[in-house]
């Protein structure tokens, strides 16, 4: 069985669900139940994956019993794959740009799924935790000009620790990552100076550092190598026990990453993203947030010809948005507001075959049931 142990480390739930995962998906060809399809391919964004392989194990369990591959590839990849048309569901942490959306084939869907952290994971000898980085040590430390754990802007904010000498070693992604996209807009938005010369994407030439492919890889550095630092996703860090530091948020307290940090982080942001599904949380004024914090989002085309199909993703993605929610909180994700509940919901409802909705389940106020299923 695919269950979640985090005392085992996330490492070894990734091995175990994809090879549950895979198997599960062996058996060829599409199959059917009661007229749906029973199994669906996904892929994209390591950033949720700990979460998404908690769903599509419980989701199996349903009597539906319908099983998703779900390959955590990089938000890249996931793009990549939905605009070949390789799996029915991609998955990024970064919102398709419009140049991104218009080159796509058909009109493609957000929906974000939970709300979560970018930790900056470290192992420093001799410093268990409580570290604290500001804003300039955060983007001193990634542009390479900060190259050394002893120096005076990281000692100067954390005069009870007693830093080694010891060099500073950058990691970072070396895939097409969301993750990456979340990290750089974040340290676009705190400093001029990583705006003017790297910019922020899902892939960006470092200044400094070595890669790492997946939240995985980079993990693996850091687990690795004395004096490193990266960002990974909140639960790769907690899961595998890695220090985090604490870092300066917009109003100048000291957040560590967790849910209540990452909820404020999502606070009040319904109006924005009402008008724009793909508006960031990150960086920010609520002096309860954690800075680098983001939705991470599923992606589907809208119309889906293959009738069977598209109701099983409808399916798959208002179970997710509703009852999956539960599952998020232990595993370091926030669950959505809401707000954003409702907005995801009237996308659901927007998914068509034929021109006629997917969505089979409840129905808008003032529609009749006649109305909703009429072919």
């Amino acid at each position: 069985m695919c269950r979640l142990h985090r005392s085992h480390g996330v490492a070894l739930l990734m091995v175990t669900c994809a090879v549950v995962l895979a198997g599960c998906a062996s058996g060829g060809g599409l199959g059917r139940t009661g007229g749906r399809a029973d199994r669906l391919s996904a892929a994209g964004a390591t950033f949720p994956y700990p979460l998404y392989s908690k769903w599509f194990y419980e989701y199996n369990r349903l009597p539906e019993h319908v099983q998703v591959n779900y390959q955590s590839i990089g938000s890249g990849g996931g793009i990549q794959q939905l605009k070949m048309r390789t799996v029915d569901i991609g998955a990024s942490d970064a919102p398709l740009s419009d140049e991104e959306l218009a080159a796509m084939p058909a009109p493609v869907e957000h929906l974000p799924t939970v709300a979560g952290a970018v930790a900056l994971a470290y192992n420093v000898p001799g410093v268990a935790g409580g570290l604290k980085l500001t804003q300039r040590a955060v983007a001193g430390i990634f542009l390479g000009d900060i190259k050394r754990w002893d120096a005076p802007a990281i000692a100067q904010q954390n005069p009870e620790v007693r830093f080694p000498d010891l060099p500073i070693l950058v990691t970072h992604r070396s895939d097409g990552s969301g993750t990456s996209y979340v990290f750089t807009h974040y340290l676009a938005a705190i400093s001029p100076e990583w705006q003017a010369r790297v910019g922020a994407g899902k892939s960006v030439a470092w200044p400094v550092g070595i890669g790492g492919k997946g939240n995985e890889g980079v993990t693996g550095l850091i687990t690795q190598m004395e004096g490193a630092i990266g960002y990974v996703e909140m639960a790769y860090a907690r899961g595998n026990k890695l220090a985090v530091a604490a870092l300066e948020n917009q109003a100048g307290r000291f957040i560590t990453p967790s849910v209540a940090g990452t909820t404020a982080a999502a606070r009040g942001a319904r109006e924005a993203l009402a008008r724009d599904i793909r508006s960031p949380i990150m960086n920010s004024p609520d002096p309860e947030a954690y800075p680098i914090a983001s939705f991470t989002y599923l992606l589907v085309y809208r119309e889906i010809a293959d009738k069977a199909r598209g109701q099983t993703i409808a399916a798959l993605l208002w179970w997710a948005i509703h009852e999956g929610q539960q599952y998020g909180a232990d595993l370091d994700y926030a669950p959505l507001p809401p707000g954003v509940v409702q907005i995801n919901e009237a996308t659901i409802r927007r998914l068509t075959s034929g021109g006629k909705p997917l969505w089979l389940g409840p129905r808008p106020a003032g529609q009749s049931a006649d109305e909703r299923d009429e072919e």
